[in-house]
């Protein structure tokens, strides 16, 4: 999935405040790596720990983290509305039947995801409102398990509304594909095409991306 946050470089006004990336955070794993391309766009820390060099770099990062979690805390509540109501109901036509196991079996798994974005999301939005660029520092500074868990506190909601969005549009195709009439099948197929070529074309984006800030980075050294 491509990143939300901004590539952008930050500049210190101040070059004596400047503190240089910490050795901990230089040589890192692939699992990280891929999780600080995921949360901040960037296959390593160099620009994000830049940004913490400064208050109002820092604001900047916070309010854009704070906006998405914004979006993604919207974005789950109407897929908790929607995937409640489809539990909770059964289907007003004959010819498509979604309380069959599997799609319900899916919308449960999709209410259950929905229920801990919600979870994930509002403990981030508490924990951002109330950081620091110096408090922040510090605990990447440790390395290792901080790191991992500060990382995964900004992917984790949007990883989980990801997934919580797809159990819902399998659960629809699987009822729709099992449908008796012809039309719903059709409809089912098309949506299903749609499907496939948007997200091929973000996974598409996003490797391009990945590979195309790499091999920046390897050529800057």
């Amino acid at each position: 999935m491509a990143s939300f946050y901004s590539t952008q470089s930050y500049t210190i006004t101040d070059l004596r405040a400047f503190e240089p990336l910490p050795e901990a955070l230089r040589s890192t794993s692939l699992v990280i790596r891929v999780l600080c391309f995921l949360a901040l766009g960037r296959p390593n820390l160099d620009d994000h720990w830049r940004s913490l060099q400064s208050e109002q770099a820092f604001e900047t990062v916070r309010s854009r983290l704070c906006s998405i979690l914004t979006s993604t805390i919207t974005m789950v509540s109407v897929l908790l509305t929607i995937s409640s109501v489809f539990l909770s109901t059964g289907s007003p036509v004959s010819y498509f039947d979604y309380t069959s196991p599997v799609p319900y079996c899916l919308l449960f798994i999709s209410l259950m995801f929905t229920m801990i974005t919600m979870l994930t999301s509002g403990s981030s939005m508490i924990h951002w409102l109330h950081a620091n660029h110096h408090w922040t520092q510090e605990q990447l500074k440790q390395g290792d398990y901080f790191v991992l868990s500060y990382l995964l506190s900004i992917v984790t909601p949007i990883v989980f509304v990801v997934c919580s969005l797809n159990c819902f549009i399998f659960a629809i195709m699987i009822a729709g594909f099992s449908s008796q009439s012809t039309t719903c099948r059709a409809v089912t197929a098309l949506w299903l095409v749609a499907y496939a070529v948007n997200v091929g074309t973000i996974l598409m984006e996003v490797m391009w991306k990945y590979v195309s800030i790499t091999l920046e980075i390897g050529s800057s050294f």
